[in-house]
């Protein structure tokens, strides 16, 4: 049974139906309520295996089915994952994702996933991974060696979902997100605007994400990042006032939730990420890529930090160690971001 207000669909389309200003009032009212305004999580995101998808995600440059010139590599040797995440930690990074171009994951690699995530741990990191479907034993598995996250996006409102993806079904998402939450791994469940969805699906897929016996504890809003070959390449852009929009939505309906901002930022001017701030998102991945899409250049970021009075947000980590914290502060202060970006280079 949820412990939670169950929100309706006819509530939730009156929301996205408000005068934006007045919308954005009351995100922002939520959201210092449960967070500091000027805090801001992140996280840096590593490819651990690149391409070859079975699955036919019409956004996604790394299903198998789409001509799209992208590499396919093969899955990452141990001491090249914790070689990122050294640089990670070392940038000041307080979480290190790290994902697969998987349907779901094989018996044969849940030792190799298993050793990752403890040797990340011990670094002093929070772990989070994204790896396609899981099935019970994967997913306690995963929590036993000691995963702090799960990423599974739902990517739309059940009603629009077969337009975009026909080689899992929601229920398949959903039952996943039950699995990561029943081996005790916190959620991390979002979705993508963009896909050619109307208000009415974006409604849903929040719908559907703030009525989950228990909400995300993370939940990213992706723009969709058009790539040529893919089938939405030509799909017409999202007005930024309806990002800007779903965000302050999400953050009303799911106020203890972290909203991340994530793939798309590349094609947001700075005022757009401002208002996203404004209207209640306060994580983001940092970074020259986000898997294989292009992410905000070197200077960027920080600009924006300084200019919005931003800061990392402090988290606690293993053996309460804090000094990756302590490390992005001094990177936020200072012109030099060599070892701010690299940390996330694929």
């Amino acid at each position: 049974m949820a412990r939670h207000p169950r929100w309706t669909l006819s509530q939730v389309t009156e929301l996205f139906e408000k005068p934006l200003l007045e919308l954005l009032f009351e995100a922002q009212q939520i959201h210092r309520q449960h967070f500091d305004p000027q805090q801001v999580q992140v996280s840096t995101l590593l490819s651990i295996k690149t391409g070859a998808c079975p699955e036919d995600c019409k956004y996604c440059p790394q299903s198998s089915r789409y001509k799209t010139g992208l590499e396919v590599e093969r899955l990452m040797e141990v001491e090249q994952v914790l070689d990122s995440a050294r640089k990670a930690k070392n940038a000041g990074s307080t979480r290190f994702c790290m994902g697969a171009a998987w349907k779901n994951p094989h018996e044969r690699d849940m030792p190799y996933l298993e050793q990752i995530i403890q040797d990340v741990k011990a670094m002093g990191l929070e772990t989070c991974m994204t790896l396609g479907m899981l099935n019970e034993s994967q997913a306690q598995r995963l929590a036993n060696a000691g995963l702090d996250y799960y990423n599974h996006n739902l990517d739309t409102s059940p009603e629009f979902y077969g337009n975009i993806i026909t080689t899992r079904t929601y229920q398949e998402r959903l039952d996943t997100l039950e699995k990561v939450r029943e081996a005790g791994i916190k959620v991390c469940s979002g979705g993508i605007v963009g896909l050619g969805e109307t208000v009415n699906d974006r409604a849903g897929l929040l719908l559907q994400l703030a009525n989950l016996p228990t909400p995300p504890e993370s939940v990213p809003i992706n723009m969709l990042v058009k790539v040529k070959g893919t089938p939405l390449a030509d799909n017409d852009d999202m007005d930024a006032f309806d990002f800007i929009r779903t965000i302050a939505v999400a953050r009303i309906m799911m106020p203890t939730s972290y909203v991340r901002l994530s793939a798309g930022r590349e094609q947001m001017n700075e005022q757009t990420q401002a208002m996203c701030f404004m209207a209640g998102a306060n994580s983001i991945f940092y970074g020259c890529k986000l898997l294989t899409t292009p992410n905000p250049a070197a200077d960027k970021d920080l600009q924006l930090f300084r200019k919005l009075g931003l800061n990392p947000q402090q988290t606690r980590v293993l053996a309460g160690d804090n000094e990756q914290q302590q490390r992005l502060e001094q990177t936020l202060m200072t012109p030099d971001t060599d070892d701010y970006y690299n940390a996330a280079a694929l």
